[in-house]
């Protein structure tokens, strides 16, 4: 079963999501801070990230970029709502970084559904770069 990792410091969106992916047969590991996540990331390596970008601690632009140096092979979805920059710029950054798909709180759902599948079937075939 492909394990997603998500890593969201609003608790309510975060059980969403979990909610969400485990009705789609995966499995999900959570955690509410980039730390928090790295940590978990000692023990066990996900299939996929999917990461706020404005969070405490370590936000998700500095947790995308130790995952691609670490684990470049792991899919990264990056989701924010803003902040003190333009979310856009945000997700901006976080694309350049490595993060395959982003999100703009709130986000369709669905659409966003069909990128994880779309991440997980790429892993499964063997190629690592969406089209």
């Amino acid at each position: 079963m492909p394990t997603i990792l998500i890593i969201e410091d609003d608790t309510d969106l975060r059980r969403m999501l979990a909610k969400l992916l485990q009705r789609e047969d995966f499995r999900v590991l959570e955690a509410g801070t980039g730390l928090e996540a790295l940590q978990i990331l000692d023990y066990y390596i996900p299939d996929m990230v999917i990461t706020d970008i404005i969070m405490p601690d370590q936000d998700g632009i500095g947790t995308i970029n130790e995952l691609k140096k670490v684990y470049p092979e792991v899919k990264i979805i990056a989701i924010s709502g803003g902040g003190r920059m333009l979310s856009k710029d945000y997700l901006e950054i976080a694309k350049i970084l490595g993060a395959h798909y982003t999100f703009s709180k709130p986000f369709d759902t669905r659409l966003f559904l069909e990128k994880v599948h779309e991440l997980m079937n790429l892993q499964e075939s063997g190629n690592n770069h969406p089209q």
